[in-house]
């Protein structure tokens, strides 16, 4: 009736409102992850591969009805990360997740007996209490520090992926973390200067370096273009004499 007052459609088969019945029949989160895994597995590169891991691990510890009976933190973690959103493929040529290929070591698969029992119906996890949630989760690192303001964007970025996903299956209606009114919690980014060398220390530092022979001689090079040029690693690898003008003395 309280559906009837308020014009909702209702479902002509089961005679339920449309909304209910969504909500009756959405998949579970680590369903809908695992699903999502398999989506972008083919086209993702493998650093891709391990960030979708990652932030998929973190959100679905988050999207648990219970902690009660929860398995170990680290074989859960392990679980998910290395077991359910990783992709194989099979020799049809189609991917499916490890954990449905091969055999997992026992706690492994009472992990993921237990999630899949406990996870929170995707409907459910898109609930504004249950996002703020999951965000606060990927905002700290495992050691309960803040997280840096790139790794939270990144694993951000997992979570809205998979939202569209939900809303392309025709799981939800929209994205819902555009209505999320959440800010990131502040981190101290501030420069501690006791753990950066000054000029006189780095000089010390690559001195030291040199001392250490003929590997020590051309590593002194590199840490010197480190340090006096900031050139990145790659850049220094494939540095030549011919390209530089080199003073007789100090550094260029």
């Amino acid at each position: 009736m309280t559906a009837l007052r308020e014009r909702k459609q209702f479902d002509v088969d089961s005679g339920l409102p449309a909304s209910e019945l969504a909500a009756l029949n959405s998949p579970t989160w680590f369903e809908h992850a695992k699903a999502y895994v398999l989506m972008k597995w083919p086209k993702a590169a493998a650093k891709q591969r391990a960030s979708i891991a990652e932030a998929l691990a973190t959100l679905t510890t988050a999207f648990i009805s219970t902690s009660r009976g929860a398995p170990d933190t680290k074989v859960t973690r392990h679980a998910l990360y290395a077991w359910a959103f990783r992709a194989l493929r099979r020799h049809d040529g189609t991917f499916v997740s490890r954990d449905a290929l091969e055999n997992p070591p026992a706690d492994v698969v009472a992990a993921l007996a237990w999630i899949g029992k406990h996870s929170l119906k995707v409907t459910e996890a898109a609930q504004p209490d249950r996002l703020r949630v999951a965000l606060d989760a990927l905002s700290v690192r495992l050691d309960g520090k803040p997280a840096a303001e790139n790794t939270a964007h990144r694993k951000r970025m997992v979570l809205s992926n998979a939202m569209r996903y939900a809303v392309e299956r025709d799981v939800l209606k929209a994205n819902p973390l555009g209505h999320i009114d959440w800010t990131a919690p502040d981190k101290e980014d501030e420069i501690e200067f006791r753990y950066v060398p000054n000029p006189k220390q780095a000089a010390a530092l690559i001195a030291a370096v040199r001392e250490q022979g003929v590997r020590g001689e051309h590593l002194a090079a590199f840490f010197g273009c480190l340090y006096y040029a900031a050139m990145r690693p790659s850049e220094i690898a494939d540095l030549r004499a011919a390209d530089c003008r080199l003073p007789a003395t100090g550094w260029g």
